[in-house]
């Protein structure tokens, strides 16, 4: 876990002894009292720090030692700011005499002081006695305090309401929002003392205090917001862009504030010294006369439209216009919960929505903030009446067609979709139509979402899409290795000649094979279930079965295969449960060749269609013909041993009168027939070249089906007594070449034996291998005409007390 040098430090920490640790911190103290801190001062503190850390309990320091500390919270140099904090966070518990922090200094703290303050904290009540503090503190006048003497404050108070919003109570809320009122609406709009080209940096001061401009180098004429430059910035700007910072945040968590005392004022002027009204809602002084939280609303709403207005203008840098972006993505989440508290606001935010739309939905690189609005249509779209159509063909159609290798995107996107899962099943059929272009995003970077596809997979799965929703499960890894195609095509140029030469790049560019391609790349459901040249896209894509990022995506369709078995069997009729068995007989022979994958993808089969046949055991009939048939290819006893050795159990079990009225003698004698000509295939020649001999289970699982068969028609009986005292008369003259373990053939030999002495015995056999359901489930707990619940009666009287 740790280095030999970190370890060997971490024990001489716990091993020194008292004596020697007073000296040191002695030591220590004289280094902190010099005016300057040398190096030696700080390797002090680092191995203080460590000796605090590497032991189980906590120690008291010194009180000299400790003000000493305390003091380094507000020294200049941050290392030494982290080092005192760190310590002191490893000590037992301060008082709040000796922090000594209050409404006065409480201004001057930096953010690892007030994280020591708010670690100190030991309840409720204490935090909301510091946010009152903090409060209080910017309720004073910005020009009596030192520069920037507010900066620390609104993260602090972010950080509570963070982890602890309970400790806030509606005085708090009251406050605060008159203060981002101010903050937001009225900062100054002329720049600060300081000038710079580097913008927040400060530089020689300027003579005459110029205006603030806009990001395309033009004269700011509204309020100042987070999109305005300038070389320098006064306190009131910079608290502007704190305040913006956390906005949102505010607004979706200060309804968790205590119910305490309300002061709220509703007629509250904020006091703004040199404030500038706005030239575009100069006329809207209406405002004032709201309640706070409503007045916050309005200044929130004409702040993000003006930034909507910023963003734009064009940029004279790249880092301009991704500030954009991160302001648009921020206001219209902004506009978006202002609406959700206030409904009123919808119509006049939605124009102003729909014309952003209008002008980025073109361009891709604005994916980003498209994602925001996409929200804000969900949420209000209907109320508005407006239609989101074009919204929704960008979210579900372009962003996975065009974006799938953008993880940014990905991520954000998937986490759009779990958050609104609910409303997008509700209200957007095109949401499960899309899931051929959503699982584009698994196909490319299978190990960073596949978590977002396990929760999302079930609400695509319905009874229309059920079944091109499994053939394109199934397909997963051939998407992957198309979309490394398609990616490869773009960068690489058709008359490129370097490099080695891809034959499934030469088929994806080849327009005899471009429909297979297309298929796979859809963006909607609803054009077909799957394809016919299956095996002829396999062959063409053969070398991708090495290709890392199909690897990867074929080790996660199982599990994805898992849940949507376990999805469709809640909504699926019995008609559509057995074109799902239709499908998994013939996919198992169509998969793309990785032998892991395969052999994978035959396990969940085998899984789900003994559940499915055991939750409807008429499937067997429904589905007869073919379950048969692929009983009765031999071939899939070498290259199907999981899937196949099921299919023969599910017929012997549930071909059956018991299960299925119209299961008919003739019906299980074909299905015996069948069944009698694998196994005396298998079991009197050697198995293919390369192929290795027929599994011990799948000869037993045979045996077992034939002798279960026999028992439902008696004149198959003879056939298979037959065939088993061949079988035990063949054993006995030495070694056989269909079975190469010893164990393993007297395994065989035995269970042959077994069934033999039933056959015997028709009535028996019938009872022993095909059991009626009240043998099969027994209830003697419930069934009165026994004396098991006399009996349980008796003794739950005699084992509790009266």
């Amino acid at each position: 876990m740790y280095s030999h040098g970190s370890e060997s430090l971490i024990k001489q920490a716990r091993e020194i002894q008292e004596s020697e640790l007073q000296k040191f911190y002695s030591r220590l103290v004289k280094l902190l009292q010099a005016k300057e801190l040398s190096h030696e001062t700080v390797d002090s503190l680092q191995r203080l720090h460590i000796i605090l850390f590497a032991t189980k309990f906590t120690r008291t320091l010194p009180v000299e030692l400790q003000k000493r500390l305390l003091s380094l919270l507000s020294a200049p140099a941050e290392q030494i700011q982290v080092l005192s904090s760190a310590v002191l966070r490893e000590t037992l518990p301060l008082s709040g005499q000796e922090l000594n922090y209050n409404q006065e200094n409480a201004a001057q703290l930096n953010s690892h002081a007030a994280a020591l303050l708010l670690s100190r904290a030991g309840s409720r009540a204490e935090l909301s006695s510091l946010c009152t503090q903090f409060l209080r503190s910017l309720e004073s006048r910005q020009s009596e305090g030192p520069a920037h003497s507010f900066t620390h404050i609104l993260p602090i108070i972010n950080t509570m309401l963070t982890h602890s919003p309970e400790c806030l109570t509606e005085d708090h809320v009251t406050l605060l929002s008159k203060k981002l009122v101010d903050w937001l609406r009225y900062a100054s709009i002329t720049q600060g003392g300081g000038a710079s080209s580097g913008g927040f940096f400060t530089g020689p001061r300027l003579r005459q205090p110029m205006p603030v401009a806009e990001l395309d180098g033009t004269v700011s004429g509204d309020f100042f917001t987070v999109l305005c430059v300038g070389q320098g910035f006064t306190e009131d700007q910079w608290m502007n862009v704190y305040s913006f910072s956390m906005l949102r945040h505010w607004l979706l968590t200060y309804h968790s504030v205590s119910t305490g005392s309300t002061t709220a004022d509703t007629d509250d002027r904020s006091e703004v010294d040199g404030s500038v009204v706005s030239m575009v809602s100069a006329t809207s002084s209406s405002s004032r006369l709201l309640p706070p939280k409503e007045r916050l609303r309005e200044k929130a709403f004409q702040y993000c439209q003006r930034l909507i207005e910023q963003s734009d203008r064009k940029t004279h840098r790249r880092i301009d216009a991704e500030l954009q972006k991160a302001c648009l993505v921020e206001a219209v989440g902004i506009l978006d919960c202002v609406c959700v508290e206030d409904a009123s606001l919808v119509y006049r935010t939605f124009p102003c929505i729909k014309a952003l739309f209008g002008r980025l939905s073109s361009d891709l690189s604005f994916a980003r903030v498209l994602l925001p609005i996409a929200q804000f249509y969900l949420n209000h779209g209907e109320m508005a009446a407006v239609d989101c159509e074009s919204v929704w063909k960008v979210v579900f159609g372009r962003f996975p067609a065009e974006l799938f290798n953008d993880a940014f995107l990905a991520h954000e996107l998937l986490r759009f979709l779990r958050l609104n899962l609910e409303s997008l099943q509700l209200r957007l059929p095109q949401y499960t139509r899309s899931f051929p272009n959503l699982l584009k995003f698994l196909a490319w970077n299978s190990p960073a979402v596949v978590d977002d596809f396990v929760d999302l997979l079930p609400s695509l799965v319905t009874t229309g899409t059920a079944v091109e929703l499994l053939h394109t499960l199934l397909d997963l890894p051939c998407l992957s290795a198309t979309l490394v195609l398609q990616h490869r095509s773009t960068c690489l140029p058709i008359s490129d000649t370097g490099g080695r030469s891809l034959v499934s790049l030469d088929a994806f560019r080849n327009p005899s094979f471009r429909g297979l391609f297309l298929f796979l790349l859809r963006g909607e459901a609803g054009s077909g279930d799957t394809i016919d040249r299956l095996s002829t896209l396999h062959e063409q894509l053969a070398e991708a079965a090495s290709w890392p990022r199909v690897v990867q995506c074929a080790q996660t369709v199982p599990v994805l295969l898992h849940i949507f078995f376990n999805t469709v069997v809640t909504i699926a009729d019995q008609k559509l449960l057995a074109h799902l068995i239709l499908v998994m007989l013939e996919r198992s022979s169509l998969l793309l060749s990785l032998r892991t994958f395969i052999r994978e993808v035959h396990r969940v089969f085998s899984c789900h269609l003994l559940r499915l046949c055991k939750l409807q055991p008429s499937l067997v009939m429904d589905q007869s013909h073919e379950l048969v048939e692929f009983a009765g290819t031999t071939a899939n006893v070498y290259n199907k041993e999981e899937m196949y050795t099921h299919v023969v159990w599910v017929l012997g079990e549930y071909l059956s009168v018991s299960c299925d009225s119209r299961c008919s003698v003739r019906l299980i004698t074909s299905c015996f027939e069948a069944l009698e000509a694998v196994l005396f295939e298998i079991t009197s020649s050697t198995p293919p070249p390369g192929s290795p001999c027929p599994a011990p289970r799948v000869i037993t699982t045979l045996m077992s089906a034939l002798a279960k068969l026999a028992s439902r028609s008696h004149d198959l009986i003879p056939r298979v007594s037959l065939f088993l005292s061949k079988l035990r008369s063949v054993t006995r003259c030495g070694s056989v070449t269909w079975c190469s373990d010893e164990e393993d053939l007297v395994a065989i030999v035995t269970r042959g034996e077994e069934l033999w002495s039933l056959l015997k015995t028709p009535g028996v056999a019938q009872s022993v291998l095909t059991p009626s359901a009240h043998v099969t489930t027994p209830q003697w707990h419930k069934d009165t005409n026994v004396s098991m619940p006399l009996q349980m009666r008796a003794l739950t009287s005699l084992t509790h007390s009266q």
